[in-house]
């Protein structure tokens, strides 16, 4: 690690994980991104629940008008940056063949000025996926910059990941209900495919009791079998 990685890293390493809100985190993301010679950036988030609706966290500096158009299109379910960053976590550069499938939303991407550019993805414990799109109107990347800039980049999207799922797990946390230890244990044993029967033996306690705690977590969560109760629970981080 050379002293122009340590130096960038550690001015930006606490202003994303401390901001108190999105304003302050994006205010920093781009101020590191501008450091990297961008003049916009873009970063998305998403998290692995609701499962059928998994929720999306999307700040940019894009124009108005192409936040506007982006929306209006339904780009995002085009997008191959998008979709890359979902299968993959290597860097991906615009080019000409990146957007052969979607020639349409290319051009007007670089009606808006947004002409050259790159894309970073990321990947929390928490299974929480983020995507960094860094893009400017001219001067092509070339091989020298994105080697220079290319651990940058990376440490850039993890950071950005943490920095913003912190953020909505503070958000979350107030409407997050708690669980008891007897209805997590229980929980637990019903998540291995244990019976309320077989749960009750285990846990030395009537197959009465199982079923109340699990009914009392049911109400908690608001869950409608007990399938997605302990789908929910974990994916809540509960167990």
């Amino acid at each position: 690690m050379n002293d122009d990685y340590a130096d960038w890293q550690g001015r930006h390493i606490e202003t994303l994980l401390t901001a108190n809100n999105e304003t302050e985190f994006f205010a920093a993301l781009s101020a590191a991104a501008r450091e990297l010679g961008f003049d916009h950036c873009a970063y998305g988030m998403r998290l692995p629940w609701p499962i059928t609706s998994p929720k999306l966290v999307l700040v940019n500096n894009y124009s108005a008008e192409w936040q506007q158009r982006y929306a209006e299109k339904g780009y995002l379910a085009v997008d191959p940056t998008v979709q890359h960053g979902m299968k993959s976590v290597l860097p991906l550069v615009w080019t000409e063949s990146v957007f052969e499938g979607c020639r349409d939303f290319w051009e007007d991407a670089r009606g808006h000025g947004l002409n050259v550019g790159m894309a970073q993805s990321s990947y929390n414990a928490m299974g929480v996926g983020g995507l960094l799109t860094l893009a400017r109107s001219h001067e092509a990347l070339s091989e020298a910059e994105l080697r220079k800039n290319a651990l940058k980049v990376q440490w850039l999207t993890q950071y950005a990941t943490e920095g913003m799922t912190r953020l909505v797990q503070a958000n979350k946390e107030a409407d997050t209900p708690s669980l008891t230890a007897r209805e997590v244990e229980v929980l637990r044993w019903t998540a291995e495919g244990k019976t309320s029967s077989e749960v009750g033996q285990i846990m030395n306690i009537s197959e009465r009791t199982v079923n109340f705690h699990i009914n009392n977590s049911l109400v908690k969560l608001g869950a409608v079998n007990k399938t997605a109760l302990v789908i929910k629970a974990a994916m809540l981080r509960l167990l």
